[in-house]
């Protein structure tokens, strides 16, 4: 793959925490990145403590940590698109948003990870307000699930009318773009909601019975961040990334006893 300033591949960025079961965080995220044809580069926000079973504890790196490692990268390589997942503290925050406003960067995907599958809290209500204030108005799209919806906004989600509401809600926030990812509720299709400045679009998908969703937020997000930055627009790059997902999901490994990892590399997927 090429492109028009002859570099072999666009290069998007992660900004998250590391998991040492590689089924979350910037591993994850590479090898989405890696299966949609990009290069991937990462900056650790976190150490975690966790496997599929779940988040025991986190080492958090300093904010000037993550501000020289942003630094190292934005010096050399020409970064196509960023995506964010856990950023821990108001400061780390802060200096992601200081970074990002000063490079200019054209496409941003942030996916708000506020709470682990198992209930471990990655972030606190500082860093939340945080978020809301200093990365929501930067943002391409905000891609929270229906918990992280939820806290955002206090409201309540059981159904299309209410995940419109907060989806809403979010964008009164500062966002321009808010992806509902619906794929922890109940019934037959997973359905998520994209809402922008042109109006409301819903994607649905069947659901897999399956317990290796582990990461998918991050996998999604990669994907949209990678799908972007190959000149896709918002609404096709959800279409894809979500069909991306439901693949990853279906030819799972299987591996860990407990939320196994996706499978990364689909062996049937392809981006048209």
């Amino acid at each position: 793959m090429t492109t028009d300033n002859g570099q072999r591949t666009k290069t998007v960025l992660t900004i998250a925490g590391f998991d040492p079961s590689a089924g979350a965080g910037v591993l994850a995220d590479i090898k989405t990145i890696a299966a949609f044809g990009c290069y991937g580069a990462a900056v650790v926000t976190s150490v975690t403590h966790q496997n599929t079973r779940g988040v025991f504890g986190a080492d958090h790196l300093s904010a000037s940590s993550v501000t020289a490692q942003l630094s190292a990268l934005f010096d050399d390589f020409q970064i196509s698109s960023v995506k964010t997942g856990m950023l821990p503290a108001a400061e780390i925050i802060k200096a992601v948003a200081e970074m990002l406003s000063e490079k200019k960067v054209s496409h941003f995907v942030l996916d708000p990870v506020i709470r682990s599958t198992s209930g471990y809290d990655l972030i606190d209500s500082q860093a939340a307000r945080s978020l809301i204030e200093n990365l929501f108005p930067l943002a391409t799209v905000v891609t929270p699930n229906r918990a992280e919806a939820e806290r955002l906004t206090g409201l309540r989600i059981e159904g299309a009318e209410t995940m419109t509401k907060a989806a809403r809600v979010i964008r009164d926030l500062g966002a321009r773009a808010v992806l509902i990812k619906g794929g922890e509720g109940e019934g037959r299709e997973a359905v998520d909601l994209l809402v922008d400045a042109s109006g409301e679009i819903f994607y649905s998908a069947q659901r897999i019975d399956s317990r290796n969703t582990h990461g998918t937020g991050c996998a999604l997000s990669s994907a949209l961040a990678c799908l972007l930055a190959l000149g896709h627009t918002l609404g096709e790059s959800v279409s894809i990334a979500k069909r991306y997902i439901t693949e990853a999901i279906g030819s799972a490994p299987g591996l860990g006893h407990g939320h196994g990892p996706l499978d990364h590399f689909p062996p049937d997927f392809q981006i048209e």
